[in-house]
């Protein structure tokens, strides 16, 4: 007999409440009821998060491949079973080193990619970002990374405003890596335009954003209106507002809204001092702000306390479920190969219990101990 997951079972098309997860080596064989099943815990797919810059006090700003282990770890065992490492502006010169760095990890499958959040970004929504580092785009430094990435650069964030971003985007999208719109003060045409050159990714929507009105809609009314964007969001309470949380999922929908965390080091660490791209933060009652003038910076969220918030703001948990995984995979080119509970795909998957805490995790069809 295969082995066998059983309990409520989430696929993208809802929830079998007798249901269980066949597994046939890494992969899922079947997904189906299973009657004598009774009150079991719930099954998810493995979370991936597409935006996070460490966790369990290690970073992935750095460049550092034993902090970006450890910080894939402490993830993991939240239940995110892919993720993409993700840097905030830096010299070039980091950005080449952590690209070496990281390489190696993502062949051996500890990261699904790098995510370079910056540096060019607009310097009037920076937020978090170190301005020192902020210029236009160079499509001579991403031809660089792509080519010593081999493969390992997944995404890029930019403003589409910035000299040279189309250009940057066009040059991306040509290379199979993904163009995001991200902390910017772009208009409405600026960020269509850059939809138009390839764009297909909101960074955290409404944060580092110009903000929306009636006149001018700006990046966000553009990002959630275009058919083929994917739309990051932060559901800590902190970033935004349940309000704008549940706005957002509704008007997109399920298949373009990806959960984040856009978490930092200090992810399930004390409060206290830590560090993000050079620039000190500062931590209390669990909220990351910059300590020279309080921006946001970053979170302390993990994937599976997102998905509780998400569900405790009103969020279905067969439509959550495809925003922490299904969705979030889809947009960073992996959706044929994991990110939801369906025959052929990597057997990632999460035990919740009643109250979605982490029971057990599952990576290719191996139970992370």
């Amino acid at each position: 007999m295969a082995p066998r997951v059983n309990g409520k079972v989430v696929t993208p098309t809802g929830v079998i409440r007798q249901g269980c997860v066949e597994l046939d080596g890494d992969r899922i064989s079947a997904v189906a009821e299973y009657p004598s099943v009774r009150d079991g815990h719930w099954i998810l797919p493995g979370f991936v998060d597409i935006h996070t810059h460490g966790g369990g006090g290690h970073t992935f700003t750095t460049g550092d491949a034993e902090q970006a282990r450890a910080a894939a770890g402490f993830h993991l065992r939240h239940g995110t079973t892919t993720l993409l490492a993700s840097l905030v502006s830096s010299p070039f010169a980091l950005m080449r080193d952590a690209t070496a760095a990281y390489a190696p990890l993502v062949r051996e499958g500890v990261l699904a990619g790098i995510h370079f959040e910056g540096p060019y970004l607009s310097a009037a929504r920076c937020g978090a970002q170190n301005p020192e580092f902020l210029r236009d785009p160079s499509t001579d430094e991403l031809t660089e990374l792509i080519e010593l990435g081999d493969g390992a650069v997944r995404m890029v964030t930019l403003a589409p405003e910035r000299d040279g971003a189309l250009e940057a985007v066009k040059l991306l999208t040509g290379r199979g890596v993904v163009a995001a719109v991200g902390h910017t003060d772009a208009t409405y045409d600026q960020t269509r335009a850059a939809v138009a050159a390839g764009a297909s990714v909101g960074t955290h929507l409404f944060n580092g954003m110009r903000p929306v009105h009636h006149r001018e809609p700006g990046p966000v009314v553009a990002l959630l209106s275009a058919p083929n964007v994917v739309c990051e969001l932060v559901a800590d309470g902190v970033h935004l507002h349940d309000g704008m949380l549940a706005f957002a999922s509704t008007t997109a929908g399920p298949e373009r809204t990806a959960l984040i965390t856009d978490a930092m080091a200090a992810a399930g660490m004390p409060d206290g001092e830590y560090e993000l791209g050079g620039q000190a933060v500062s931590v209390a009652d669990g909220v990351a702000r910059l300590s020279r003038d309080g921006a946001i910076a970053g979170s302390t969220l993990t994937m599976d306390a997102a998905l509780r918030h998400a569900v405790d703001a009103g969020i279905p948990i067969a439509d959550a479920a495809r925003m922490v995984a299904t969705t979030p995979a889809r947009a960073i080119g992996l959706g044929d190969r994991l990110g939801a509970l369906q025959i052929g795909l990597r057997a990632d998957l999460v035990v919740l219990d009643d109250e979605l805490n982490v029971v057990r995790v599952m990576r290719g069809g191996s139970w992370v101990e």
